[in-house]
């Protein structure tokens, strides 16, 4: 008989500043922190926890891991079954490249078709949690439909700021949720100036990435999923496409709990993280390399991987450190390069994946051509979306 998640109780017991360590109440509704203006990072103290296998008993989202997740009373979970994606073998690829194990973890398969569902399925519990009637987004496409979609499961009224140049199926997915859409020339930091001038009453509560603590919680719950669905074995390497960064901040966070909780022995040697980002837009690269202090200036262009065009992250700091921490590096991909990935993991993969996922496979060739990667490693990609809904984007682009 499964575990139902009545019988689950969070152990959430602190939010810090990510920058100096100050305390805020992991109880009150929370943004940024308010002494340093930058983001908040949930601890938890599990007193008591289960043993990993009796996670072998429990539904298959990511909700499995409530004791580690922030939602305090389970009727406050806004769940459309998000999580869990498979991890699939790219064997086809593997022997074309003479590697030992690719694989990746298609986070398209999830509920909206993208990763965002599992942050926004958070985000917007805490927002009932804390009695929110409403939400307010800047999105470059999957966030704002996730939102979209989670508010509407939740009662509440939503409101998405997305670039005018967004795939028109990202605008109408949003509408037939029920949202208000807003479309502002220029990139995703264009649409945060939007929606502070459009919430400057404060009405609706900011789920911006890193914005509000919670969005991280969510995306984390990859990394839980990668090691309980890896047998509890770690890959050797993990490429992530790093727009905001959640993903790969939070994936990275997971790993460090899980040794916390004894999940996964203390002396495991963790995966080395990989940042993938657009040559269009890379301001984590250009930070990473030494070529400009930090990304608060960073001018970035439109990309066909609409998730990779945020110039400003609010989360580089917590990138870099992800990146240090685990020996990682960060890589750019050009436009055509993507289109060559979609091509290859289409025809031999049988995949369509969006430009993200695409960018990631493609950041593992030059890597492996560089000696960053070796052949006999096992390298894990992640596949935030669905290509679906990237159509529009890729029509200027016809296969040879």
């Amino acid at each position: 008989m499964k575990t139902t998640l009545q019988s689950l109780t969070s152990h959430l017991s602190a939010l810090t500043c990510s920058n100096c360590g100050k305390p805020h109440s992991p109880f009150d509704k929370q943004t940024v922190s308010a002494c340093c203006q930058l983001p908040l990072l949930a601890g938890y103290t599990p007193d008591v926890m289960p043993e990993k296998e009796a996670l072998l008993t429990r539904e298959g989202t990511m909700w499995r891991y409530l004791e580690m997740l922030p939602v305090l009373h389970k009727e406050n979970i806004v769940s459309l079954g998000e999580g869990f994606t498979p991890i699939l073998e790219l064997n086809n690829l593997a022997r074309r490249y003479e590697l030992r194990k690719l694989l990746l973890k298609d986070e398209g398969q999830n509920p909206t078709g993208s990763f965002k569902a599992r942050g926004l399925s958070m985000a917007i519990s805490k927002a009932k949690e804390h009695g929110v009637e409403g939400c307010i987004i800047p999105t470059a496409g999957n966030a704002g439909v996730a939102m979209a979609a989670y508010c509407a499961k939740a009662g509440m009224r939503a409101t998405v700021v997305m670039p005018r140049h967004t795939p028109k199926a990202f605008r109408d997915e949003c509408y037939w949720y029920g949202a208000e859409v807003v479309l502002v020339d220029g990139l995703i930091n264009d649409c945060a100036a939007k929606v502070r001038e459009l919430n400057s009453n404060g009405e609706l509560l900011d789920v911006s990435t890193l914005k509000e603590p919670y969005r991280l919680e969510g995306k984390k719950t990859m990394g839980y999923e990668i090691a309980e669905q890896g047998n509890w074995q770690l890959p050797d390497v993990i490429l992530y496409p790093a727009g905001g960064g959640t993903g790969l901040i939070g994936i990275w966070k997971a790993f460090k709990e899980m040794k916390q909780i004894g999940w996964l022995p203390e002396d495991i040697k963790l995966p080395r993280m990989v940042a993938v980002q657009a040559e269009n837009c890379r301001p984590l690269v250009e930070t990473f390399y030494g070529r400009q202090d930090n990304a608060q200036n960073y001018m970035g262009k439109p990309t066909i991987a609409n998730g990779l065009a945020v110039p400003r992250p609010l989360g580089e700091q917590l990138m870099l450190q992800t990146l240090q921490e685990s020996g990682g590096t960060a890589i750019s991909i050009s436009e055509q390069e993507m289109v060559e990935g979609l091509k290859e993991l289409g025809t031999r993969e049988g995949l369509f994946v969006a430009p993200e996922g695409a960018a990631v496979w493609m950041a593992a060739r030059k890597l492996l051509d560089t000696g960053f990667i070796q052949y006999d490693e096992e390298i894990l990609l992640l596949n935030t979306g669905s290509g679906q809904k990237y159509m529009e984007n890729l029509s200027g682009f016809q296969p040879e």
